[in-house]
This record gives C-alpha cells, structure tokens and sequence, in this order.
C-alpha cells in the first residue's frame, strides 16, 4: 500500500519543557499556556442559543412502536436552553443540591441532555450512571453503591425497562421521574412534567451562583476489585479541560462540528469530552444508538452512511468494524470521509491491521489518509491529559502533555508512573477522604498508575508512549518483571482480527500465560453456525490452529521469560459486568479478571484445563 498524503491536521502543541527535580524526577509541560476559559459551561449553552439559536444542539432518532429506530428529531439551542431553564427551575422547587443530587439510570437521550443542563443551570450536580448497574446486574450491587454514595433527591429513568432496579434499590425518600411507563407500587413523575415547570428569576439567580468549584457531576470510575469512586468534577475541572482540547486540537474550531456519537454519557470519554465539546463549541451531536457489537453495529454504519462527522470518535473494536464495512460499502465511505478531519481512538491498543485497513479504504475512497489520533486521560483528569502531535501516530503513542496540564514523571523499579497536576484535576472522591488523600502525593500530583516511557530519549517534542499500568505489572517466580500493556498490545496485533482483549496471567509464576477473550469474527473462521455454542467455536481446528500459530510466532520472536507466552487459553464466557470485569466501552478490567477468574488461571498454568495452547518450539 502506497503512503499518501494526509488531509491536513494542525497541532496545537509541539514543544514542551521539561526541568529536572529530585530523585531523578522530571517534569513536563507544553510551551505555551492555558488560555481564559469560562466559569461554567452554561456561560456557552446561552452564548450560542443567543447568537445560533436555530442550530441543531442534539439529535436523536425516533423511538418507533416496533422498536425500530425513524427519522431524526432535532432540538435547537435556543429549545434546550429554555426546555433546561424549566427543568433548572423543578430541580430549585425541589430544594436539590450536592447533598442529594439528580442521578440517571439510563442511556443517551434528547431528555437525557435536557436534564443534564437543567442541572448545570441549577447548580445540581446530576450523576449519568451505567445502564448495564439496572438492565444486566442481578445483584444491582453497584447501582446500591451508586445511590448509598451520592443519596439523591431524584432519580430518573428513560422508561419502565428500569423498574425492577427501581424497586430494588431506589428508597422511599427519592423521587421518580420518567419519561414513559410507571413504577409498580411507586408514584412516579412524568419527564414533561418536570420540563414544563414554569421558570422564575430564581433560575438566572442559580446560575449565577454557580462558579469554577460548583460540582458539575459525579462520574464513577468502572471499579476493579473495589467498589466505584464518585469522581468529583466541578466546573473548573470541565472547562479547563474543554480549553485545553480547543487548544490541542485547534480543528475543533476550524468549521462548524458535528459529532455522531454512542459513548455512553456515564463515561468521561462520551459524557465529558464529547458532550462538553459540542456545547464548548457550539457544535451538533448526533445521538448513535449503534454500539461496536455485533447486535448493534449496523445502527452506527447506517448513521454514518446519513450523517457526515467533522471529527469522529470511537473505541478500537468500534473502529475494527468501520474499518471491515468500508473495504465493500461504497455509501459508507462516501459519506464518513466526506468532511472528517480527524479520527481519534481511545481506551484500548488499536491493531495495526485496522490502520492498514482504513488507511487502504481513505486513500481509495479520497486518495489521501485521515489522521488517526490519541493519547492518555482518564476520569479524574477530565478527561483529556496527553494528546499526539504529528499524524504519524503509532500504536502506543500519547504525545505530549495539552496546556496547563504539568507532568510529574516518577520512577518505580524498571517502569516510570504519569502523575498530573493542573486545573482539569479532579478535587477528589466524593465522601471518600481516605481514597482521595492517598491519590496524590505530597506535591499535589494526581497518582495515575500509568506508566510510560518517551517515544524517543533524543527528542521529547515527541512526546511519551504508553508502557502499561504500574499496578498491572507483575514479577514471575524468577524475579523477572513483566510489563503487561505492551506485551498485550503484541498479542492483540498478532492475533488480528479474532482477539477482542488479553489477560496476562503469570503472578509468581515461573511462565508467563495469557487468557484470550475473542471477538466474534471467529464463528466465521471456525465454518460453524452461528448456533453453535462458542465454547465448541473456540474448539474447533481452524480457530486452535490460527492461535497455535500465533503463539508460535509470538514464542519465535520473544526476547526472554518475560516476553514469551508459554500458554494461552481461550474463554468461552464473556465477561460480566456485575464483577466489573468490562467497562462500558467495552474494554476488559485486567485486575477484576485475573481476581474472579483465579481458578482458571491457576488450572492454566498446572495444565488442568481441557485445551491449552504452548509453542511448538
């Protein structure tokens, strides 16, 4: 494949500083720095419904009575910002504040949007929490814990497919608010009650209360072997971090944006930097409700076949199977690299046989290649905190750190951990002083866990690279260190495109092992059914000899003990989200596999399980 040119792409920043401190420590900033941003992000919702109040802010498709997905239903800037005003105004009527604040149960809706900025306008801060804690869970666990943390005044839901977690876990002292259907046994209150409250001068009197350390939201992080945190985030930490992206990523104001986008709102990736982006900007959303799984796939391609996206964001097996559709889909590739500018990945390794497969489709399609970007953020950062600076990115690469932010690079043995300090930090966890004290260190640093290394020692313009989690690395019985992100990310490439994640496995052990979680494009390389069982897909020739070969060549490449997997297996039960062993992105939790799972990993390294896979040499 020939190397085109690339649609040109500008970087906000391409110098940095770094200074020398104690103990080997270093510190890194970008050379330029952050510039004025607003109190609160409502400062912009009223900007723009003021000077575009015409524009599409959300759309959505229509709900149908078949279930099926019709046309799109637009709501303004100047809809939004009234419709949030009413709303603004039922949540002051109702005395809500931090101490009992608004929590979602459910996925991305136009109500859901109106609700979120009735909250920001009230200085409520409302908590989007993960659909799967009510539709999936059988212990409802996680959603108790959700409620317990934050005791809010309301909950809301978009329908009664969230009842039975209602009447499990939502308490007398809560109200209910939903947008269709009822709550057996319990009073609930319509949405459109809700938005139709009428408004006062104490709404405008709310809002100017609210300032840079009013709590915007609480985001709970996904949870290992521990409970969810209540990730504070105030309005400084949201549009901080919202200047920093427009700094960083100046194609966010080059043309007027459009997102199409499923991210789900509980997240950070979708919830704060989506979303806030769109509002920051004065862009438009378009709700996808596809999802990168196989059931829902088709939805996000048929939105995109419609809608053109300026910048477009995704997770790599949402990516993955845009990449597969355009190879044959001349409609899809016409339209998504119409006008896209930038296409950015994040939360897991990107393949490069997905690279090679969309790079070959754009320079078909529109003889040049998009920028594929990235970089380094989590939900206590904002989450943008590491961004690349030229769009020759490869797998592992973070870049430099975005305005504002400074880096704190410790050592730890053999590895080097990411700490942040800056105003997109988080003040901490919300009624956990003891998890929030012990997150950042005697400087103020947030502790990341994140360990990286530079992309290259002789220039650091270049910026850093990802080398794993601290936490995820483990020593063998030998001594030897194993550094887990990158050794996953070399079999994930290797075994392209049938591996959706890895587990390492190997904790004082004398041979590194690994757990295959894999993705569905194996029942078709097995030649079997799609009713076929998965555990007897996994089991048949093709699929054991496509990764006996990979471990062979994994083996024949290794550089020692810490880099060779002497065995793999295959899991047939997917992940599960009551034990936090996936996020809602999709990516798997190592930690929370390796804990629930330790009868399999222990019976793969003593040989005890029916088929396991060993180099041949």
């Amino acid at each position: 494949m020939s190397s085109a040119k690339f649609r040109p792409l500008k970087f906000g920043v391409t110098r940095v500083e770094l200074k020398d401190g104690p103990h080997g420590t270093r510190y890194l900033k970008a050379d330029q720095a952050l510039h004025a941003f607003p109190d609160r992000l409502t400062d912009k919702l009223k900007h723009w419904a003021q000077t575009k109040p015409e524009q599409t802010l959300f759309a959505r498709r229509t709900q149908l009575a078949d279930g099926s997905l019709g046309d799109w239903q637009h709501i303004s800037y100047a809809h939004a910002w009234q419709q949030a005003r009413h709303i603004a105004q039922g949540l002051i009527d109702r005395q809500l504040s931090a101490e009992r604040p608004v929590v979602i149960l459910s996925e991305n809706s136009l109500e859901h949007a109106l609700l979120a900025l009735g909250c920001l306008i009230a200085g409520v801060p409302y908590v989007p929490t993960s659909p799967p804690y009510s539709l999936i869970s059988q212990d409802y666990d996680k959603l108790k814990h959700v409620l317990h943390t934050v005791t809010p005044g309301l909950v809301f839901a978009s329908d009664a497919r969230y009842a039975k977690a209602i009447q499990a876990t939502v308490g007398p002292d809560m109200e209910i608010v939903l947008v269709q259907g009822h709550v057996e046994g319990r009073e609930v209150t319509p949405f459109a009650t809700l938005a139709a409250t009428p408004d006062t001068p104490a709404v405008d009197a709310a809002m100017a209360a609210t300032g840079p350390d009013t709590i915007a939201k609480f985001l709970f992080t996904s949870g290992s072997t521990k409970m969810p945190k209540a990730v504070i985030n105030t309005q400084r930490l949201w549009c901080a971090n919202q200047q920093q992206m427009a700094q960083s990523m100046p194609v966010l104001a080059e043309k007027p944006l459009v997102l199409v986008d499923w991210l789900p709102w509980n997240h950070t990736f979708g919830g704060n930097h989506n979303f806030g982006m769109v509002v920051f900007h004065g862009g438009t959303l378009y709700i996808d409700d596809g999802k990168p799984t196989p059931a829902l796939m088709h939805e996000t391609l048929r939105n995109l076949r419609e809608i053109a996206p300026t910048v477009y964001f995704n997770v790599p097996t949402g990516f993955e199977a845009i990449a597969n559709a355009m190879t044959t889909d001349d409609a899809l590739r016409k339209n998504l690299l119409s006008r896209v500018q930038m296409f950015f990945y994040a939360g897991a390794a990107l393949a490069q046989p997905v690279w090679d497969s969309l790079y070959a489709s754009q320079e078909r399609e529109i003889g040049e290649r998009i920028v594929m970007t990235t970089g380094l953020g989590m939900t206590e950062s904002g989450p943008f905190g590491i961004f690349v600076t030229n769009p020759h990115v490869r797998a592992g690469d973070l870049g430099v750190p975005t305005p504002g932010l400074e880096l704190k690079l410790v050592d730890h043995d053999d590895k080097t951990e990411v700490r942040y300090r800056g105003p997109n930090i988080t003040p901490g966890y919300w009624r956990d002083p003891k998890e929030t004290a012990a997150s950042f260190d005697d400087e103020g640093f947030f502790c990341t866990g994140d360990a990286v290394k530079w992309i290259d020692e002789t220039d650091v313009h270049l910026g850093l690279k990802f080398d794993g989690r601290i936490a995820e690395d483990f020593k063998l019985a030998t001594g030897t260190f194993v550094s887990v992100g990158p050794l996953r990310s070399k079999i994930i490439a290797a075994g392209a495109p049938y591996i959706q994640d890895v587990v390492i496995t190997g904790l004082n052990m004398k041979e590194v092992g690994a757990m295959v979680f894999a993705t569905p494009a194996v029942r078709q390389l097995s030649g079997l059914g799609a009713d076929v069982p998965l555990a007897d897909v996994l089991a048949s020739a093709p699929v054991l000899a496509h990764f006996q070969h990979m471990v062979d060549e994994l083996a024949r490449h290794a550089t020692g003990s810490a880099s060779r997997i002497a065995r793999l297996c295959l899991l047939s039960d997917a992940p599960t989200i009551d034990r936090g062993e996936i996020t809602d992105k999709g990516s798997i939790n190592q930690r929370a596999v390796l804990t629930h799972r330790a009868d399999t990993v222990a019976a793969l390294h003593e040989d005890r399980l029916h088929t396991i896979l060993k180099p041949r040499s």
